[in-house]
């Protein structure tokens, strides 16, 4: 491949590392063109964009960016696909789920996933366990509901409470 060519590769991965906030590192090795169509099928069913990379192409342009992927240098061996994707969790939860039909395929090498590196295999349940920021932001309102809904009943049921209230004054009286 010409200099050129693999210039032209890096900046390309550059432009995918700015677009998408997390990518996962998974091992492709092994997996044929059937589960290979499948999986790119599932990813593109969730927004996920696979690419099977060159590793020290790959690398480079990891070097280039401002953040420490150091970590991540030891997953690039073998045959690597990346997964990039604008939520931290689905991936993971793909991963999981294809690997159930797949024997084991596609393997979590490791992961860029909210500003945080996971290294190996053993990470896939702590990465599917990550809430993305509309189930964050769904706990939160639910979380903040629960004493609104508690006022407005009572409020809903003031009618009960001021009649209450009259019949106690009356016998008081």
């Amino acid at each position: 491949m010409k200099k050129e060519d693999k210039s032209l590769l890096i900046d390309q991965f550059i432009e995918t590392l700015n677009e998408y906030p997390h990518f996962y590192l998974v091992d492709v090795t092994g997996m044929d063109s059937a589960t290979t169509s499948a999986l790119r099928r599932e990813c593109f069913k969730n927004d996920i964009k696979l690419q099977v990379v060159k590793n020290t192409l790959f690398e480079k342009a990891l070097e280039r960016r401002d953040e420490d992927y150091s970590a991540l240098s030891v997953c690039l061996k073998g045959n690597t696909g990346v997964m990039f994707c604008a939520t931290a969790n689905a991936p993971a939860k793909l991963i999981k789920k294809f690997a159930k039909d797949n024997a084991d395929m596609p393997a979590l090498k490791g992961a860029y996933a909210e500003e945080s590196t996971y290294v190996g295999a053993e990470n896939l349940e702590a990465l599917c366990a990550i809430k993305s920021k509309n189930e964050l932001i769904a706990e939160v309102i639910s979380t903040l509901e629960g004493p609104i809904n508690s006022v407005l009943s009572q409020i809903d049921g003031g009618t009960t409470i001021h009649g209450l209230l009259d019949a106690i004054e009356e016998k008081n009286s």
